[in-house]
């Protein structure tokens, strides 16, 4: 019987790679596609020419550590690039970097809280 596995990637920047195996798949093979991944999934710099990566910057700039809400991010956003943004875009962009486990969120009262973790597992996706 041959050997398959699939393996599904996706980069973060919305870029799938559907890496498939098949054969004779030794462990040093899966090691290689493996390092492959990982050069791929390297700390990137991304410019700040795009929404997400600036508000991303803020975050990670002003509430590391610490909690903030979306409302945060808009007054440190507009104080930093001097341009306005509507609420609800910082708030789209803050709940994808959380479904993304770039941070997690909780609900307090009315509005969610958001937190950068120092170290967090990839694989893990913590929700309160």
């Amino acid at each position: 019987m041959r050997k398959r596995i699939r393996i599904d990637v996706d980069d973060g920047d919305g870029v799938r790679f559907d890496i498939k195996l098949e054969g004779e798949v030794t462990k040093e093979k899966l090691l290689k596609v493996y390092e492959m991944i990982e050069l791929m999934d390297g700390k990137k710099t991304a410019p700040l020419d795009s929404i997400g990566a600036k508000i991303w910057h803020v975050a990670e700039k002003y509430f590391t550590p610490g909690n903030f809400t979306s409302n945060m991010v808009l007054e440190k956003y507009e104080d930093e690039y001097n341009e306005p943004i509507k609420l609800s875009v910082v708030s789209t962009y803050l709940a994808r970097f959380s479904d993304k486990l770039k941070m997690q969120r909780h609900k307090t009262g009315r509005e969610w809280t958001y937190i950068i973790p120092t170290n967090v597992n990839p694989h893990l996706k913590v929700r309160h």
